[in-house]
């Protein structure tokens, strides 16, 4: 305990040190953007080798919980349930964004920084994004590819089928299973080892975005970047008061488990940050490995939510910044288009701008508007992070606690463990 307590002790710390460092290079030297090159390049091998985690965590994890049920029927049962929890947590988030949008109104404040109607919005793909597509994306050509490129949806999709072929070949698998199982011991310890590295990646982060933009853009756009903040803090009360509803006060004790995870996203303005040591937490809270290795990443590919209450926040916000008024059936419209859109934006860059930039294409409203958002985009993207974490940590304890399967909370390092099944 006191040593996770520490890490998250030095991870706020390297927060707090990142703003008065990359404030005092904004202010003291000539080329801040030099500095901000060289933090950028200290955060992407920090985020580079958490990518290089993923894929075995994922797949190893996931193969041993799906063989360990043996039964096909249970893995349906609590994807159903999964998927049922998304859908509610999705109509919170979307709606709860229009409501918030439309009472603060953001968007009139910005008139006279508008771009103009056609200006090109430098590296953001504004074609739509189909269901159509996002089905054929879903199935990997190949594993390897897919893991290479850690598209988390196509490995859970092969590591079902193979989980589910390892429980119906039976005691044959077993040496199989046991070695998998043994890489996932292995991937935990691994995880550890890199997480010494976050308080200074956390440094690097938030010193680079700072030194390079300074604190002035937060005045800017400080009260749009308030308002969207107080609408993520109501989104984290009404998640957690639904969790309460199931989980009653150990509800608390799982936040002070995603707390780490949770820090750390924010920070980066990563949630695939934060992945490992979500999963670690929510087996030390008492999820069975087989339910936290299949629920969590399914979560990671449709259940990001602030990432949606974003996309329906910031689209009202452009069109209310170009003077555009939208009718109530419209915002339904494009809260039901954005249900959908927004479950194939895992794994794609700057993924809520994109499914932004498609909305706004489908709806007449200018995506140039989207350079309204480029220059704090990265401030929003942390809580955003932050956010994707909490909801897929009370989605996968809340699943687990339907099953009748919540555990007794542990304290210690899982690697060390025997995997609770």
């Amino acid at each position: 305990m006191k040593k996770r307590l520490n890490l998250t002790t030095y991870i706020i710390l390297g927060l707090i040190l990142g703003i008065v460092v990359g404030y005092f290079v904004n202010a003291n030297t000539a080329k801040p953007g030099d500095f901000a090159d060289i933090m950028s390049l200290i955060t992407t091998m920090f985020l580079r080798l958490i990518k290089m985690i993923i894929a075995p965590l994922v797949f190893s994890t996931l193969v041993v919980g799906i063989a360990k049920m043996g039964n096909v029927n249970e893995v349906g049962r609590i994807g159903g349930k999964a998927v049922g929890w998304f859908i509610m947590a999705s109509l919170i988030s979307l709606t709860l964004g229009l409501v918030m949008v439309n009472i603060f109104r953001p968007g009139d404040a910005m008139h006279a920084l508008l771009p103009a109607s056609d200006a090109i919005v430098p590296g953001i793909a504004t074609t739509s994004l189909s269901w159509l597509g996002f089905i054929t994306h879903l199935i990997p050509t190949s594993i390897v590819d897919g893991m290479a490129r850690n598209e988390i949806l196509q490995i859970v999709f092969f590591s079902v089928f193979f989980g589910i072929a390892a429980a119906a070949v039976g005691e044959r698998s077993k040496v199989v299973v046991d070695a998998i199982d043994g890489v996932a011991h292995i991937m935990l310890k691994v995880t550890g080892y890199v997480m010494y590295f976050a308080p200074i990646a956390v440094f690097a982060a938030v010193s680079g975005v700072v030194a390079k933009n300074g604190l002035a853009v937060l005045g800017t756009y400080g009260v749009f970047m308030a308002e969207f903040y107080f609408s993520i803090l109501i989104l984290w009360l009404v998640l957690i008061f639904i969790g309460f509803l199931f989980l009653k006060k150990r509800v608390l004790g799982l936040l002070r488990e995603l707390r780490m995870p949770t820090i750390l996203a924010f920070s980066t303005a990563s949630s695939e940050a934060a992945f490992p040591k979500t999963l670690e937490g929510l087996e030390r809270f008492g999820v069975k490995n087989r339910i936290a290795s299949f629920v969590l990443p399914l979560g990671y590919s449709f259940n990001l939510d602030g990432s949606m209450m974003y996309c329906t926040f910031a689209t009202v916000f452009i069109a209310q910044a170009y003077g555009i008024e939208l009718s109530l059936g419209t915002q339904i419209t494009m809260m039901i288009v954005l249900m959908f859109t927004s479950k194939g934006m895992a794994g794609v860059p700057r993924a809520s701008l994109v499914v932004i930039a498609a909305t706004l294409a489908q709806f007449n409203i200018p995506e140039a508007g989207l350079l309204l958002l480029l220059g704090v985009d990265h401030f929003l993207d942390m809580a955003r992070s932050a956010t994707n974490v909490i909801g897929n940590g009370l989605a996968t304890a809340v699943v687990s606690k339907w099953e009748g399967e919540l555990g007794e909370h542990v304290e210690g390092d899982l690697a060390n463990q025997k995997l609770p099944e």
